[in-house]
């Protein structure tokens, strides 16, 4: 017997022209192969599998033709999973030491106002890209939908520029891996440091999927631990009562906005957060790929996407509320660069002479440092595979294997990392200066490219006849938030224009002039190229509203009728579980 076809389940039945469909079902290989870690893992998966939930009252016929759309990749990640990537994934060195940085640069007022800004802004994208992730579970997340949506040009350009964006952060990641380590002892060259951060991230990819969704469920309950305790630690701190000795054993109050002060360069200091804010927010959206791999993303995304809104109130605005209240922006600690030691965390439990707590939370940025390198890994690779599966990458990076890991795409990210290799030689520096510079702006290019996609997903439902009703789950700023969304990046945009040009501190010369200029913007002309190379190449225009394609890969097909009835039985339920499905689900 055939052991390929006898992998498949042979329920399915239904035939679509000549052909029936047939679905791979890996609950029947062993659960080494599931895992990944035996060789048969690694050989091709043979199909779908089908295992994504379809809503609607189709004929079964028409439903095993929807799930034969589905990706390659096994729907493997569970509610747990995809709710901590949305409410811890991307807490990370942004926050913990970004943030010291940003209030070196701008004072305590500008932190709160450039991350209020970006975090408005967040809140529009991750409830445009929930909207549309439900309706269209597709592989590769947003850049599908700017294929479908937008122009398939354009998404070239976009795919590229996110795919790049995690390759060269991964060694940047696992540098800034190994002088927190250094935090503890400088004995161990980097080096070793850099090479042991390597193998763990390579060794937990390959348990895949899986491997990536418990590794950041387990490492966003550690930080949102230690936040939640830094939060708590820091309004006894601000209400003085810190331990005796300690910088916080009186009552310290608002007194440092009064002196230093709440602005530490005016304007300018403003205009050079919001990157820093960026940064700290990336991988945000990453909740948009993840869902994908999730069997039923109408239960699961709607508690992700409102998660994200807890995460931005609870965790950065407080948090950094209390940092600015307890460090003063003129400490010299504070230009320690990437190191724990210049953590406005570390540094107000050293004030507090609180014991320990610092190793603690040195530890933590660890964890967060390694947990986004895998991100890199997940979000790069996916990317890379769909854009292989649109013929804009080569094709061989379409290859998923049995235990649903896309491997030439991974490889060809884990082949980033020995990038970090030249952060020992005196060269190092410049390197990975121009390597942030790729991947400083990018970010913002694909938070504008969601909410431009989901303004023409909008139009697109309107102009073909369907009704809002039939939507699973709404933005809850509907189209008016993406365009809010879209205005404040531009205004970001615009902003690190001016600082780019005009950076603090100034500029001596032209030469020094253009430097800073490409430093903050060398994202938008690699971008440019992108696109253009993508027009020339394939010679594709901007889709119009009436040719957008709505129904390929779309998993819900209820109808006005059906989900006015759904919600009315929702409405029915006790005051307080309304309340908390407003607050947290859907």
């Amino acid at each position: 017997m055939d052991v390929g076809k006898e992998k498949f389940t042979d329920s399915s039945s239904a035939e679509t022209g000549n052909n029936n469909i047939q679905f791979y079902d890996p609950s029947k290989e062993s659960i080494w192969t599931r895992l990944g870690v035996n060789f048969e893992s690694f050989k091709r998966a043979p199909g779908v599998t089908g295992d994504r939930l379809v809503a609607g009252d189709l004929s079964e016929a028409e439903i095993e033709k929807i799930k034969s759309e589905t990706p390659m990749l096994q729907a493997k990640m569970k509610k747990r999973h995809l709710t901590m990537i949305a409410v811890g994934g991307s807490i990370g060195t942004g926050l913990f030491v970004g943030s010291g940085s940003a209030l070196k640069v701008g004072g305590p007022a500008a932190i709160l106002i450039g991350w209020i800004i970006m975090g408005v802004m967040l809140v529009n994208v991750t409830q445009a890209i929930g909207e549309m992730s439900i309706l269209y579970p597709l592989s590769g997340g947003f850049y599908m939908l700017a294929n479908r949506f937008l122009d398939p040009g354009f998404a070239f350009a976009m795919g590229w520029n996110y795919f790049l964006q995690w390759a060269v952060v991964l060694p940047l990641e696992i540098t800034v891996a190994g002088t927190t380590v250094q935090y503890w002892t400088e004995k161990v060259p980097i080096a070793v440091w850099i090479t042991v951060f390597w193998v763990v991230i390579m060794i937990i990819c390959l348990f895949g999927t899986l491997g990536y969704a418990e590794e950041e469920f387990w490492s966003s309950c550690l930080k949102l631990l230690i936040v939640v305790m830094f939060i708590f630690i820091g309004i006894i701190c601000i209400c003085g009562g810190g331990p005796t000795g300690g910088q916080y054993d009186h009552y310290i109050g608002g007194a440092l906005w009064q002196n230093p002060g709440a602005f530490a360069n005016g304007f300018q200091g403003v205009c050079s957060v919001f990157v820093t804010a960026a940064f700290a927010f990336s991988g945000t959206e990453l909740v948009g790929l993840a869902a994908s791999e999730t069997p039923d993303p109408r239960a699961t995304m709607p508690g992700a996407v409102k998660g994200t809104f807890w995460r931005i109130t609870v965790i950065y605005i407080t948090s950094l509320t209390i940092i600015g209240l307890l460090v003063p922006w003129t400490d010299e600690r504070l230009l320690g660069g990437t190191s724990a030691a210049a953590s406005p965390f570390v540094i107000v439990l050293d004030n507090a002479k609180i014991p320990g707590l610092n190793h603690l939370v040195n530890a933590t940025i660890c964890v967060s440092v390694l947990s986004i390198g895998l991100s890199c890994v997940y979000a790069g690779s996916r990317t890379l595979t769909a854009l292989a599966e649109t013929g804009y990458a080569p094709r061989f990076f379409t290859y998923v294997d049995k235990s649903s890991r896309p491997l030439f795409s991974v490889i060809a990210v884990l082949l980033f990392a020995p990038i970090a290799y030249v952060n020992v030689v005196a060269v190092g520096d410049t390197v990975f200066l121009w390597l942030q510079a790729i991947s400083g702006l990018s970010v913002l290019f694909t938070w504008g490219a969601i909410c431009l996609c989901h303004i023409r997903f909008r139009r697109a439902w309107k102009v073909q006849g369907h009704s809002l009703e039939e939507l699973p789950f709404k933005a809850l700023g509907g189209v008016w938030g993406s365009w809010l969304g879209l205005t404040l990046i531009v205004i970001v945009l615009i902003a690190q224009f001016y600082v780019a040009l005009f950076p603090v501190g100034g500029v001596s010369g032209g030469k020094e002039r253009a430097q800073s200029f490409f430093e903050a913007y060398l994202a938008a002309p690699v971008i440019l190229a992108f696109w253009i190379g993508g027009y020339l190449w394939k010679r594709t225009l901007p889709w119009r509203a009436h040719e957008i394609d709505l129904d390929t890969g779309r998993k819900s097909w209820l109808t006005v009728e059906e989900m006015n009835q759904y919600r009315a039985e929702r409405k029915a339920a006790p005051l307080y579980v309304r309340i908390y499905r407003i607050l947290f689900t859907n």
